[in-house]
């Protein structure tokens, strides 16, 4: 993958994929630091499945053999000499508090940094394609933050009217490009 937002959109799918309602998504990308967090409350892994997270032959999907996106994840952040952490507890284990958390550090100032890409589209994707999750989206920069949340729409434009509708998301995509204009 070329861009960074593509990282994001993948593993964000994959808490998708987990069955999560709920979805936060953390940028922190402050002095050349990025933290990239997302912390779901899908089915979450056993203690087997998160020792092999980072192995791409290994995935849980039936429709192919590997799962590259956290080891790929894991080499950038490597690259730039950061990391990632991933925790986690299965539904099996705990069913009133499980999920998964990953946490992942880049030097985003470094060489091997890739570019980061549109991820206001990304998040309009997100949404577009799973209107029932409740994604929240936090961008901290140094200038100022970008926030959305799902559940804060909804909560103003009711339940008749889902958040995949066309003109809900052109209005998100606005409200998306206006909040990083003001906070270059």
């Amino acid at each position: 993958m070329e861009e960074f937002s593509l990282y994001v959109l993948d593993i964000v799918m994959n808490s998708v994929r987990a069955g999560a309602e709920n979805i936060d998504v953390t940028l922190d990308d402050r002095a050349g630091l990025l933290t990239f967090t997302v912390k779901d409350d899908g089915c979450g892994m056993t203690k087997d499945q998160l020792e092999r997270l980072t192995d791409p032959f290994f995935t849980t999907r039936k429709t192919r053999g590997v799962g590259l996106g956290v080891p790929f994840l894991k080499m950038l952040a490597e690259q730039t000499g950061g990391d990632v952490d991933v925790s986690s507890v299965a539904v099996s284990d705990s069913p009133e508090s499980h999920g998964t958390t990953l946490v992942a550090t880049f030097h985003s100032d470094h060489i091997d940094f890739i570019p980061m890409g549109d991820i206001k589209d990304t998040f309009v994707t997100l949404i577009q394609g799973n209107p029932g999750v409740n994604f929240t989206f936090v961008h901290i920069k140094d200038g100022g933050e970008v926030r959305l949340s799902c559940r804060e729409l909804r909560s103003v434009l009711g339940d008749d009217v889902p958040l995949s509708n066309a003109e809900v998301l052109a209005w998100i995509r606005g409200y998306l490009a206006e909040a990083y204009d003001e906070i270059k």
